[in-house]
């Protein structure tokens, strides 16, 4: 049966943004990957592409560019990425390139905690947002079902040249970088937790060689909104998206199991 009944109070799915960072590496396709601390109170010890709830200053950093509906979107996928992975996708203005690993360190420890704001950042150091960098990979609705609920945007970008993935230690505990392919025989070992959006994400991504390849498919496949529904049966619960959503599987079995640590 369906998990939801006619008298459950459906709750609003936040908005929220994640990047699968990539890069090329001699054993092909790579993305970045951290693992969440294990008492967060969402996908608790998961494997995860770094990213997060769109919040109030994403809102208003965006707020003088609105011809791009995903703006505080993108901001709030790179400013997730830079706060959970050290990774920074910005540049000096009027430079195209990124901001190089001295740079960025310098940053990391002036600025690296939750009392600081992007906006102050972008102000004092002269520096923009690479937003242009991040192609939309995905869109995914948490199901009506779940106590927490989010409307996410995935992108895809290629990670800045030189710059190392540091966790922060609250948040998320370790960074990976991992083939598709590695990613999900960790998790069939039981080695690592890998959610439902995830895997099919790394699916996904593993159809490509390089990240020229992945941001062109990106680029030319239609984005299908996903909304995955969950259904209870009397020994399991399975969690199902449908056949015309792009993906190779189509259902798993919903896991709450934390792999051992």
């Amino acid at each position: 049966m369906l998990y939801k009944s006619a008298a459950m109070e459906i709750v609003p799915a936040l908005p929220a943004a994640s990047i699968l960072v990539v890069r090329d590496a001699p054993t092909g396709l790579e993305v970045l990957m951290v693992r969440r601390h294990v008492k967060s109170s969402f996908a608790a010890g998961a494997l995860v592409f770094p990213g997060g709830k769109v919040d109030a200053a994403d809102l208003a950093l965006a707020v003088e560019r609105l011809t791009d509906d995903l703006l505080p979107y993108r901001i709030a996928a790179i400013r997730e990425t830079w706060e959970e992975a050290g990774i920074l996708l910005a540049r000096h203005t009027g430079i195209d390139t990124f901001l190089d690993q001295a740079e960025t360190r310098r940053l990391t420890t002036a600025y690296r905690h939750p009392a600081t704001k992007m906006a102050t950042i972008i102000e004092r150091e002269a520096i923009e947002l690479a937003t242009d960098r991040l192609v939309r990979y995905a869109h995914w609705i948490t199901p009506a079902a779940e106590p927490r609920r989010f409307d996410t945007q995935f992108f895809i970008a290629v990670a800045p040249a030189g710059q190392s993935a540091v966790p922060d230690g609250h948040e998320t505990l370790d960074c990976f970088w991992f083939t598709p392919d590695a990613a999900l025989r960790e998790a069939d070992a039981g080695r690592v937790l890998i959610v439902f959006p995830t895997r099919l994400n790394l699916l996904k991504l593993a159809r490509s060689r390089t990240t020229d390849e992945a941001l062109d498919r990106a680029r030319s496949e239609p984005i299908i909104t996903v909304r995955p529904e969950m259904i209870v049966t009397e020994h399991e619960r399975i969690v199902r998206i449908g056949a015309d959503c792009g993906y190779e599987l189509t259902e798993m079995r919903y896991q709450t199991t934390r792999p051992p640590s």
